[in-house]
């Protein structure tokens, strides 16, 4: 079976400017030397991947929500 996205054209990518490439560099170099947060525990919690962010809103088939 064959998705209608399959053949759209992807059109190429500008090439970066100097100051792009000097903004991403800057950006991993902030990212590599940054701290990960230490959040508190979450207590009684549903535990597994975050709902909000993964789009996990069951849990042993049953529905859940906040």
């Amino acid at each position: 079976m064959q998705n209608d996205n399959d053949n759209q054209q992807v059109e190429p990518r500008k090439p970066l400017t100097a100051a792009a490439r000097r903004a991403l560099a800057e950006a991993d170099e902030r990212r590599r030397t940054q701290k990960p947060l230490e959040l508190p525990e979450e207590l009684g919690g549903r535990g597994g991947a975050e709902p909000s962010r993964f789009g996990d809103w069951e849990i042993n088939g049953r529905a859940i929500d906040f």
